[in-house]
């Protein structure tokens, strides 16, 4: 062999193994982005294609990374990075964000059905069997701050007869009370004497005893003395609550109580005045009643209205 066969056959010795150096580079990337990226990219409208592609990249990337044993360098970092950019929780995430506006989307419907069916939503103990004449004294009366001496005599006088009857008894015939007690004035009704007393009590359509009607004229009694003394009886009954309503935050019937620390007080203080049927839980109606306490619960329709009515200044004095 002569010299330039023999250097020819040493160059190409040490040229063959630099260039086949770059083609298992290629086998090895190209084998690397098959384990990495087996799925090919679409475009889709769906807001969740981006999450559901990269955390599919990310569990096959911990698949490849398992069932390969001999994995490389860049391997690991590569299925590293897709760990730390797409973690499990992003998915889940992004389904939640998706189900709160449809809620909110499904109680707004909901709530524009109610009022265009014309269903308010009241307290409930306000029921579709309620009498209409108790819907009005809720939707219109109860817990509406009174001022006028008359007619905080007269709820004075309907409460007491919640010994006897209910609310929508008492309501079907507050106009036969009305006419008996003259408007419930209390100058006119401390003046009955025992003939007026007997009509009252013999009178089939009010069924009232004669005994509670003695008691509204004790009370009217009773009211005179305070007229002298403080002015009016809406002064001397707003006083023990500051001239301020109190307003609860009610959420369930169960949490409206039937008596209070503040009924227990002005029960006594009347008791001692003389008045009668003047119990706690009677005390308490009246406060319902004449708005001295806001006990509408909170998602009634009633409760923001009685509030804001409630917040303005008392300008009674």
């Amino acid at each position: 062999m002569s010299k330039a066969n023999v250097r020819r056959h040493i160059l190409e010795k040490n040229r063959s193994p630099r260039e086949k150096e770059p083609k298992p580079t290629q086998s090895l990337l190209s084998k690397h982005l098959k384990k990495v990226y087996p799925i090919g990219l679409h475009r889709s409208s769906s807001s969740l294609s981006l999450s559901s592609l990269s955390l599919s990249l990310s569990q096959n990337s911990n698949d490849s990374s398992v069932t390969d044993n001999s994995n490389s360098p860049l391997e690991q970092r590569i299925s590293l990075a897709l760990r730390l950019i797409t973690p499990p929780e992003r998915r889940e995430v992004t389904v939640a964000k998706n189900v709160q506006p449809q809620q909110q989307q499904q109680q707004q419907q909901q709530q524009s059905q109610d009022s265009c069916c014309g269903e308010l939503k009241r307290c409930n103990w306000i029921t579709k069997n309620s009498d209409k004449v108790y819907v009005a004294f809720h939707d219109e009366c109860w817990g509406v701050p009174v001022y006028d001496d008359n007619q905080l005599f007269e709820l004075l006088a309907l409460s007491g007869m919640l010994m006897d009857y209910n609310w929508t008894e008492i309501l079907k015939r507050k106009e036969l009370f009305r006419d008996a007690f003259g408007g419930f004035d209390p100058k006119s009704v401390a003046k009955m004497g025992e003939k007026e007393i007997l009509e009252i009590s013999s009178n089939t359509a009010i069924m009232l005893a004669e005994c509670r009607v003695r008691c509204i004229v004790d009370n009217a009694k009773c009211i005179m003395k305070i007229l002298n003394e403080f002015g009016s009886f809406s002064s001397f009954m707003w006083g023990y609550v500051n001239f301020k309503p109190m307003i609860n935050k009610f959420k369930y019937p169960r949490n409206v109580p039937l008596r209070s620390p503040k009924a227990e007080a002005i029960s006594r203080d009347l008791l001692k005045r003389g008045f009668r049927l003047v119990g706690p839980v009677i005390v308490y109606s009246f406060m319902q009643a004449a708005g001295l306490t806001i006990d509408h619960l909170v998602d009634c329709f009633r409760y923001s209205e009685c509030v804001s009515l409630a917040e303005r200044p008392w300008r009674h004095i």
